[in-house]
């Protein structure tokens, strides 16, 4: 996954930099979550740098944000139409795209990266950019599952590192998980919660622990559904039912394994097995195994724990 067109080595020493205030962020990658938070930066004043491996893919993005746009502001400037089309030009115009992340981070006060869930290539390209982006620049990823320590070990900020979850969909979504190392300075952790406050979320502070806090307790509360039904100890259906209406929650576990995706599910639990193998909580479910490797993925392939066709 090559994001850089050339690259230039700048030096700098280690110690900690003043709080940096975010006004230029650059995002590596230009998916739904990568394009949802450049949606939101943009709407609240920051000038956003998309990157993503081709021109297509950036194009489409940016469409995908146009669309988004439009879809709020049908509500937000209803009796306005034109006040609601100026605010869609204002915000476009504080998004640009690049293939040349190596360039782009340059002038950048924050990187904040939006991949794919697999650490060797985050680490590779955050490696890259720590050669490149000035002292002051604050990187972030925004995995969901991957310990922000051992992203961030490929680089020498480890006290400018830190981790920013969002949440899908990123406009609609309020909250923002705040991640910190034990080696990422205070000024870097203010400039994150303060970031994420300026976007009009509302962020809670997190240590560097398995999926943090929301997913922490999510994804065991899955499995341990998933285990229960693998059991014959409930149907599917008496599960989901039993915790929309006995805990109140909108939707049943199945029903929400489905909607993440099992194979996400999967990911995840099998990389905290991996971490903490002795740990209960984290143990596989071959019947989450087997439905994975049938394809029955839930809701984005039609078939899951419930069949949506």
């Amino acid at each position: 996954m090559a994001f850089f067109s050339h690259q230039v080595c700048r030096g700098f020493s280690s110690s900690a930099v003043r709080n940096v205030v975010i006004k230029h962020v650059t995002i590596i990658g230009s998916g739904q979550m990568g394009a949802g938070i450049a949606q939101v930066a943009a709407s609240t004043g920051h000038s956003v740098t998309l990157v993503d491996t081709s021109d297509d893919i950036l194009k489409k993005s940016v469409k995908g944000i146009e669309g988004s746009l439009r879809r709020v502001v049908k509500k937000k400037f209803a009796d306005k139409p034109e006040a609601g089309e100026e605010f869609i030009q204002k915000v476009l115009q504080n998004v640009s795209t690049s293939t040349d992340a190596g360039s782009v981070v340059q002038g950048s006060d924050l990187v904040l990266e939006a991949i794919v869930e697999n650490l060797k290539i985050k680490q590779d390209i955050f490696g890259q950019l720590d050669k490149v982006a000035p002292q002051h620049t604050i990187f972030a990823s925004n995995t969901s599952s991957l310990p922000i320590s051992d992203i961030a070990s490929s680089t020498s900020r480890l006290d400018r590192f830190g981790g920013l979850h969002f949440f899908n969909p990123v406009p609609m979504m309020k909250l923002v998980e705040v991640i910190g190392t034990s080696a990422t300075s205070q000024e870097t952790f203010d400039s994150l919660l303060n970031f994420s406050k300026v976007l009009g979320k509302t962020p809670v502070s997190c240590k560097d622990t398995p999926g943090f806090i929301v997913n922490r307790l999510l994804v065991p509360y899955i499995m341990e559904a998933v285990r229960l039904h693998e059991r014959g100890h409930g149907s599917k259906e008496d599960i989901d039912i039993a915790m929309k209406l006995g805990a109140g929650y909108p939707m049943g576990p199945l029903e929400l394994a489905d909607f993440v995706g099992l194979d996400t599910a999967k990911f995840i639990i099998d990389g905290w097995s991996a971490m903490d193998p002795s740990n209960p909580l984290f143990a596989p479910s071959e019947l989450l195994n087997k439905k994975v490797a049938e394809g029955k993925l839930g809701r984005k392939t039609g078939e899951g724990f419930y069949k949506y066709k």
